[in-house]
């Protein structure tokens, strides 16, 4: 069988499976989802020993640092991922769930019922732990998943997609629910984008050449966020003990996260005191600095030059952009100008300041006084997330359970029609 064949079936199978979810029943949902926690814990060796392979084989290959990081399966990890399956299991099914009920004049009862969205189709690179998180919020929202990770992590995922399939069968439900291809061949997404009679929704999670790839070849929808650059800027009234300790985590706790901060903004009035603090903080752990020529004497031996290119760029790494502002307005105004509308975030002391800025700043998640690194489905309380969304239709934002299934319109009548 040809590639474009294989996913033509993958596509059908997906399609009868997701009518299948549609109707099961909740419980069966939460059987599979705690069965898979089981299993992740159960059969953890095997997932590492495939993980182990596609580590060596990235080695090899030279994959970066940022992506070899993300790759790895670590106890921690597979840990989150069980867990995840527990607090998916644990939530509201929003299928079925009837919302906004209004009576017409008529008498006629009208309200929106959420229902499953179909098929997902996930691409997306390294992140094996996307797997998992992607095949149980499907699950739970009643969505057959199809999952094409990145060839680098194709013995990793095939791991985890099998565990899936043993969940699925032991709670009764259809194991195509949540298939894989099984080729690490490119073609197989160009087939996959172009099944928009069985997909009805793809979610690119990965770099920016990637998400471009994918909107560019898409015959149905897609849900994106192409890039992180998320900004914190310290006002002048921010408490800057706590400054320190927010950037530092925000910067340093993940540095390859989509929302690690990318850029500090400062204002005047607090980058004497500030900045050279944050330089004695975190120079000797790693960090470097792109500096604007007001804050560049301000941050000493860690600190180089910024060029135009660093405004507004997506590091990965630990580098950090610090430029000098007037005030609250530039702010404002450069974040517009070089943000991505993934996280952004405000230090300060000023209720103000704070109000204005969560109330202007266009970004799926805005911040007072906190780190940017909770932009997280499971730090949100979605229980996990498929990814984040930085296109406003639909959804905004990281994509839990609910975000995956939509809202038709139902209406019970007593005999009327439209005169």
């Amino acid at each position: 069988m040809d590639i474009k064949a294989q996913m033509l079936a993958i596509g059908k199978r997906a399609r009868q499976a997701a009518r299948s979810l549609a109707a099961a029943d909740g419980r069966a949902k939460e059987r599979a989802l705690s069965a898979l926690a089981g299993l992740l814990g159960s059969e953890a060796e095997a997932v590492y020993a495939a993980n182990r392979r596609d580590i060596e084989a990235a080695e090899a290959a030279g994959l970066d640092k940022a992506r070899l990081q993300r790759l790895t399966i670590t106890p921690k990890v597979l840990e989150a991922m069980a867990r995840g399956c527990l607090e998916v299991a644990a939530m509201p099914d929003p299928v079925g769930e009837i919302e906004s009920m209004t009576k017409r004049p008529n008498g006629m009862l009208v309200g929106r019922m959420r229902v499953p969205l179909g098929v997902v189709a996930m691409i997306y690179e390294s992140r094996p732990n996307a797997t998992v998180d992607a095949g149980i919020l499907c699950l739970k929202a009643g969505n057959a998943a199809i999952l094409r990770g990145g060839s680098e992590a194709f013995q990793s995922n095939a791991a985890l997609v099998g565990l899936m399939h043993r969940a699925l069968e032991e709670a009764g439900l259809p194991k195509d629910a949540v298939q894989a291809p099984p080729t690490t061949d490119r073609e197989a997404v160009s087939a996959l984008l172009k099944l928009s009679e069985y997909v009805d929704l793809v979610i690119p999670r990965g770099g920016e050449g990637l998400i471009r790839a994918v909107v560019e070849q898409a015959a149905m929808p897609v849900l994106k966020h192409f890039k992180g650059v998320c900004h914190i800027f310290a006002d002048a009234s921010c408490d800057q003990d706590r400054a320190l300790v927010i950037v530092e985590n925000a910067k340093m706790q993940y540095p390859s996260g989509c929302n690690a901060v990318e850029c500090l903004l400062v204002h005047e009035a607090a980058a004497e005191g500030l900045l050279p603090r944050l330089a004695r903080s975190l120079g000797p752990k790693g960090v470097r600095f792109r500096a604007c020529p007001r804050s560049l004497p301000l941050l000493g031996e860690f600190a180089d030059p910024a060029s135009d290119r660093d405004w507004g760029f997506e590091f990965l790494d630990l580098i950090l952009a610090v430029r000098v502002v007037r005030d609250l307005d530039e702010a404002l105004e450069f974040i517009a100008a070089h943000g991505s509308n993934h996280t952004e975030a405000i230090l300060t002391e000023n209720y103000d300041h704070a109000m204005r800025f969560l109330r202007e700043v266009d970004a799926s998640l805005v911040v007072a006084n906190a780190t940017t690194r909770f932009n997280d489905g499971a730090q949100l309380g979605l229980g996990a997330e498929i990814g984040i969304s930085t296109s406003k239709l639909h959804a905004y934002g990281p994509m839990g359970v609910r975000e995956l299934t939509g809202a038709k319109f139902v209406l019970l009548g007593q005999g009327q029609v439209r005169e």
